[in-house]
């Protein structure tokens, strides 16, 4: 399968497990992710409906995840085009994007199993953890490494995560930067777009 359209098909769902974590305090960065891992697959296999799956995700994801700066890392040099109103505008807008993105498509997956494997601490701020995606009948297995951000130890946050080498922030970051470029170097086509995909 080429790799870029496996990453497309599986990012999304891959980068939601990192949401689903009640915070944990005073833990080990790999025992945070294992934790995450362990309660996407329980969330996944209740027999909640699609859209009570989808409520208990966003709500665990706005504890685990740096949801605003994700947001504007791929934003990106646009951020300095706007003014702390549209900032404002940007980040709420981001941020509902983000969780319905998310929510509803890993709300269709089922048990995923995550291995935690390793974890080695880039420098003061960030911890990089090992792990991967067991394989199952229908999918192979993935390597999956999560950075987390680890300034503030008793809370982590997840700040990316990288699947077989690609960077799902910096892919998110190229995808907004295209709609913006393709528009006259205009944000508020970008405002637009999230505008419709939120309200669709």
């Amino acid at each position: 399968m080429n790799l870029r359209k496996y990453f497309i098909k599986f990012s999304l769902i891959f980068f939601t497990i990192c949401l689903f974590s009640g915070k944990s305090f005073s833990v080990e960065p790999d025992e945070f992710i294992q934790s995450i891992a362990d309660e996407a697959s329980r969330v996944l296999v209740e027999s909640f409906s699609k859209e009570e799956k989808m409520d208990k995700l966003k709500s665990i994801a706005i504890k685990s995840v740096d949801i605003k700066g994700i947001g504007l890392y791929t934003l990106g040099s646009h951020r300095k085009k706007l003014t702390d109103k549209e900032k404002e505008i940007y980040n709420e807008l981001f941020r509902k994007y983000f969780l319905k993105s998310f929510s509803s498509r890993l709300s269709d997956y089922t048990d995923p199993k995550i291995n935690v494997l390793s974890m080695k601490k880039l420098n003061e701020k960030y911890t990089m953890v090992s792990s991967i995606l067991i394989a199952t009948e229908k999918t192979p297995e993935v390597k999956i490494d999560w950075r987390v951000y680890t300034k503030d130890p008793d809370n982590p946050l997840i700040r990316d995560l990288i699947i077989e080498g690609l960077s799902l922030a910096r892919t998110q970051k190229e995808e907004f930067n295209s709609v913006i470029q393709s528009n006259d170097g205009e944000v508020k086509y970008l405002f637009n777009n999230l505008n419709e995909f939120i309200n669709k």
